[in-house]
């Protein structure tokens, strides 16, 4: 059996969110197909199957003029598309403003023309109007009937502007049909506009990059630039790749990654990353990852994808428009034969009006429309904030927490150890106390090691390698090694009661790392960690915003982790954990929370993957860069503030509200109009107002999302 491919298509020649959710619908449908998601905000096609040709064609036989592009394919055609749009809309309002100058003529002159043997004048100018303003819809209607399909928005209005024109109603058949017209250009310049503005977020991508070649410079696509190569990023440009200055120093900003406007100082050492700008001077960086593995293209890509997860709001009302709109055309097909047949004195003529004013507003292209675009729009205003989320169901899942985890180091507080005191014991001197403890930590990266690596070298020696002979690590609790002819034990209280080493009990704020050489305590260090400048603020604002409880897991001792949850007025925490602890600790917290709501938990998103990877939604701070931090959580905040979390809830919360608006507004609208028009109470007139016009308020109210930020 062939293997699943997972592809994504730019949709070309797409402007109707009802036919969006057809083909998604028609590809979930198709063997062979795992999954099929088409982003109508974003205009592009996330599909896996076995078969990608395949799904070409399906598309095209559903849709014949929708187009697929690969997204891999660099294509002039795209931007020639783009481009068409503007004489495409010129050509419509030529016709539109033909069309309405005869119906102005029918509309003052009806009355002569009835007068006068120039009827058939009347129903000629009538044709050519209607045939004008509605061209475009009569052709895609009988597209749609050809491929069997009668619930479409243009197969509705063609019904319904007939009928007006069959019974005589023949103004509001042509009006109908032309501020049908004009609402559909003025969505469809909206949802466009709403595009640009979303695209525009994510305008960071760097177009060229600055290769060193010959003793030049050769300027060439970021994604041709190879590791190891060496490119100069001058005043005003975009750093093009991830890489490490090796000469020249310069001030970056890295507001397109971070959000944060405050820019960075890079020197000879520092890494720069795809996205920055160079503020000031010309630096030369080597490059240390291809393009497609940078940081502006993993957020880019990142962001796009996010429309591939959709929330249960707007998989709720794919389900519901596919009931919806037959439901309304069964009740208008009922009101137009059964009342005639069983009301004494009721003329079918009433009856029919009545039930193609019900066919103009069934079609439910202000919830296709507005939902998914309020979802997208909540994605790039997070993005441009410097987060990072993943799908439209974690911005639901956002504004539904209730309960926030968080881990200890580098998260509440700065990760940034430094040794503050060495305790020697049992005929120890501190300074030997120091150089076991930095053998055993040599080969580790954890903050602590390099605290304690730091201090050996402030005193101008260094660990020698050749006395190591062997290294272990004991996953959550230290490090066991063979130096010389001694066994060292460097970790925390557990390991010195996992060994049954008797030690000295130690009360401290600090992180306390105990040594045991031959199985003899031979004392202890502390380490000593600052909590972050904004985390008591944070830790205020969640509560400000109805978070009901804040608690802290760390693998700390229970001295430290009591010092910082008594700082910040944590409600609850706990210590000395393992991986697997706090896994288990999330679980129980998990089963005890209240129905509806939800639990995130925010960790660094390398140590705290497991636990990341439980929670309902997971949340890696200080991301940029960080492969295993974007792998593992829902939400990234690509800087080490823990406020961004507080913005994050705001923008999941304000998102949910709009889309919710654009819900009731919608509903509310059309199920008034439903009963006005089935009682009479209704015209043509007002029906198609109420459609277009809240098909617009939808999508303008989605698009407050975009300026309204947090």
């Amino acid at each position: 059996m062939a293997e699943i491919i997972t592809e994504r298509f730019s949709v070309k020649n797409l402007d109707c969110a009802a036919c969006a959710a057809k083909i998604e619908n028609g590809l979930k449908n198709l063997d062979g197909v795992d999954d099929a998601v088409l982003d109508f905000a974003n205009l592009t096609l996330h599909v896996s199957a076995r078969d990608i040709n395949r799904i070409v064609e399906e598309v095209r036989r559903i849709e014949p003029e929708v187009e697929l592009v690969p997204k891999s394919e660099k294509t002039a055609r795209a931007e020639q598309t783009e481009g068409a749009e503007e004489p495409g809309i010129k050509k419509d309002l030529i016709f539109l403003g033909a069309a309405s100058v005869l119906f102005v003529l029918q509309l003052f002159f009806e009355g002569w023309f009835h007068q006068t043997p120039l009827a058939r004048l009347e129903i000629l100018l009538v044709f050519t109007a209607y045939f004008l303003a509605g061209w475009n819809v009569l052709a895609g209607a009988l597209r749609t009937v050809l491929r069997r399909v009668f619930f479409d928005e243009n197969v509705l209005m063609v019904i319904a502007t007939a009928g007006a024109i069959a019974i005589h109603a023949y103004s509001e058949a042509i009006g109908v049909m032309i501020f049908f017209k004009i609402g559909e250009l003025l969505q469809n310049l909206a949802v466009s506009r709403s595009r640009r503005s979303i695209r525009s977020l994510l305008a960071a991508k760097p177009n060229t990059a600055n290769v060193k070649a010959n003793g030049g410079l050769r300027q060439v696509p970021p994604e041709s630039v190879r590791v190891g190569d060496v490119i100069v990023v001058k005043p005003g440009e975009k750093v093009p790749l991830d890489g490490e200055v090796i000469s020249g120093s310069s001030q970056l900003d890295t507001s397109a990654l971070t959000g944060e406007p405050v820019p960075l100082m890079a020197g000879v050492g520092d890494t720069v990353m795809a996205g920055q700008v160079n503020l000031s001077d010309a630096i030369s960086v080597r490059v240390t990852k291809p393009f497609e593995q940078s940081s502006i293209a993993r957020v880019l890509d990142l962001v796009e994808n996010a429309a591939a997860r959709k929330a249960g709001t707007e998989k709720f009302i794919t389900r519901f428009a596919r009931y919806y709109t037959p439901a309304v055309v069964a009740a208008a097909l009922c009101i137009a034969v059964f009342p005639p047949l069983i009301l004494q004195g009721a003329k079918f003529e009433t009856w029919i009006y009545r039930s193609l004013v019900l066919l103009v507003i069934s079609c439910p292209c202000a919830l296709v429309v507005s939902i998914p675009l309020g979802y997208f729009g909540g994605i790039g205003v997070a993005s441009k904030n410097g987060i990072l989320v993943k799908g439209s169901n974690y911005i639901d899942a956002l504004s539904k927490l209730e309960t926030v985890v968080f881990d200890k180091t580098g998260t509440l507080t700065e990760g940034l150890f430094k040794v503050r005191d060495i305790v020697a014991t049992n005929g120890y001197s501190p300074e030997c106390l120091l150089e076991y403890a930095a053998a055993a930590e040599y080969h580790s990266n954890h903050p602590i090691a390099k605290s304690i690596l730091a201090a050996l070298a402030e005193k101008g020696k260094s660990v020698e390698i050749s006395r190591i002979k062997s290294h272990s690590e004991i996953p959550g609790s230290g490090v066991e090694v063979q130096m010389d002819t001694h066994h060292v034990l460097v970790g925390n209280d557990a390991l010195m009661h996992r060994e049954h080493i008797d030690h000295d009990r130690c009360v401290f704020e600090d992180t306390v790392v105990h040594i045991a050489i031959d199985r003899t305590y031979a004392g202890y260090i502390t380490v000593g960690d600052r909590i972050r400048a904004e985390a008591a603020e944070t830790i205020s604002q969640l509560r400000k915003s109805g978070i009901k409880k804040i608690m802290m897991l760390t693998g700390d001792n229970r001295c430290a982790a009591e010092f910082v949850a008594k700082k910040l007025q944590i409600d609850a925490y706990f210590a000395e954990l393992l991986p697997e602890d706090k896994v288990a600790i999330l679980d129980k917290i998990e089963n005890e929370k209240p129905s509806g709501s939800l639990v995130a938990f925010v960790g660094d998103g390398i140590n705290d993957a497991p636990v990341i990877a439980r929670s309902d939604v997971g949340i890696a701070m200080g991301g940029l860069g960080s492969d295993a931090a974007i792998e593992t959580a829902d939400v990234v905040l690509m800087t080490d503030s823990p406020r961004k979390i507080v913005d994050a809830i705001k923008i999941g919360r304000r998102t949910r509200r709009i889309v919710w608006q654009n819900i009731v507004l919608s509903l509310s609208i059309k199920g008034v109009f439903v009963i006005f028009g089935a009682w009479g109470l209704a015209t043509m007139w007002e029906a198609v107002f109420a459609d277009m016009g809240t098909a617009l308020l939808a999508v303008i109210n989605s698009t407050r999302i975009l300026s309204g930020g947090k």
